[in-house]
């Protein structure tokens, strides 16, 4: 079921870019113009608004009131710097920093629209009425190449529509100084009662606060639909025992950080293809909650190793509690480390964002 949604890292100054509202191509989303090409450089203000600066398209305006007037736009960028203590024994990013990024863009994202209330958990006000909380069902991730320490990333984040109960929160990360593509992520989202911690329908009444500023394009990570079977003790290849949240692995909501996943599921990797491979994609599919009194295990099975063509290794996850009762199914496919992990760019795909 559910990965709950927190802003799970913090950066210490963020530069957030607001391009036009009118995305309806995918050239536009990639170059940032409207739907007659043109671009975004005419009228610049920059305004401090929640530890981030705005620069928007604006006609000179003197408040953060009149600002937030040209804030309700769909697709923001904004800036990070890889930090020493965010890289992994390769010195860069490791994935769980990614993760922090892609959450805390999210949750600065809807706050910059006007959508949040000013909250960790990335509620608005009709979702604060009814108790409701955003929840993580999916996650998928694709990397080309990582960051390393001090890099700045510009994470560019966007909302599409998923079904009729659900969103879907697109990210795109490019190298700030180069453009270069780094990483892409996908991840649908619903909502949960906090009290009850039963999945919910959407009310029409948060819909139509979700609208203004959905976008009809994707992005699209190869192998996303591709089934992820169950692994139980009998096709497990590393069963991996004894693994419990710790307080600090906790949200607001007392839920695990999705991002302590990744680490559980990383547990159960050889430290032969820690040491000699690069995580390239990853698939998530949250089943049930995770809480402080949980006590785990982390299953893996190896489907493919690297005898095969490409040299490529792809493992298949289960994280399920002791008596059995499964919290998360994942993929992981992993590729040999470039012989200079910092100068080793691999070809992004165009067609990695589909129009609806």
């Amino acid at each position: 079921m559910v990965a709950p949604i927190t802003a799970a890292s913090a950066c210490a100054f963020h530069t957030v870019k607001l391009p036009s509202q009118n995305y309806s191509t995918k050239e536009g989303i990639k170059r940032g113009t409207n739907n007659l090409g043109q671009g975004h450089g005419l009228g610049v203000k920059r305004a401090s608004c929640g530890g981030l600066q705005i620069k928007a398209n604006a006609r000179n305006y003197n408040d953060d009131a009149k600002i937030s007037r040209v804030a309700t736009i769909s697709s923001i960028r904004q800036n990070f710097t890889i930090r020493s203590y965010e890289v992994d024994a390769n010195g860069v990013a490791s994935i769980e920093t990614l993760m922090n990024y892609f959450q805390s863009s999210m949750i600065d994202h809807c706050k910059t629209l006007g959508i949040h209330n000013n909250n960790l958990n990335g509620s608005t006000n009709e979702m604060i009425k009814r108790n409701l909380v955003w929840v993580y069902t999916e996650m998928q991730l694709s990397t080309y190449r990582y960051p390393k320490w001090d890099d700045v990333v510009e994470v560019e984040t966007w909302l599409s529509t998923e079904g009729k109960n659900a969103l879907r929160l697109n990210w795109s990360v490019q190298d700030f100084k180069t453009n270069q593509m780094l990483n892409r992520a996908s991840s649908v989202c619903v909502l949960m009662n906090k009290l009850t911690r039963r999945l919910s329908k959407m009310p029409e009444e948060v819909r139509r606060e979700y609208e203004p500023h959905i976008v009809n394009s994707r992005i699209i990570i190869e192998g996303e639909d591709k089934k992820i079977p169950k692994v139980d003790d009998t096709t497990a290849d590393y069963i991996c025992t004894g693994l419990t949240p710790k307080w600090s692995d906790l949200d607001i909501h007392f839920h695990v950080n999705n991002a302590k996943y990744i680490s559980w599921i990383l547990e159960n990797i050889p430290q032969s293809i820690l040491m000699n491979y690069e995580l390239s994609a990853m698939s998530l599919k949250f089943k049930r909650e995770c809480k402080i009194d949980s006590k785990l295990q982390s299953l893996t099975e190896v489907c493919s190793d690297d005898n095969n063509s490409n040299n490529n290794v792809e493992y298949n996850h289960m994280v399920r509690s002791e008596d059995g009762v499964e919290i998360l199914r994942g993929r992981t496919e992993w590729r040999p480390k470039p012989t200079n992990s910092f100068d080793n760019f691999n070809h992004v795909p165009e067609a990695f964002i589909k129009d609806f």
